[in-house]
């Protein structure tokens, strides 16, 4: 008798496990994420973050001369 009862909660600690792991909140990667944020913006507010978030140009970049 005493078997029949570990053997049932058990199965009972195992499936509140399964449950719990396929149910609970899963995170999103940091990019899916900030993109998720970004769209939620309105489009001033989306455009001041872009520009800190853009990386800087580099100096060398303006150093040379347009070819043609």
């Amino acid at each position: 008798m005493i078997y029949v009862v570990v053997a049932v909660a058990v199965t009972i600690v195992i499936v509140i496990g399964v449950i719990l792991s396929k149910g609970g909140s899963r995170q999103e990667p940091g990019v899916v994420s900030f993109r998720k944020h970004i769209d939620a913006l309105s489009p001033e507010s989306r455009r001041e973050v872009m520009d800190r978030v853009r990386p800087a140009p580099r100096d060398d970049d303006f150093d040379e001369k347009p070819k043609g």
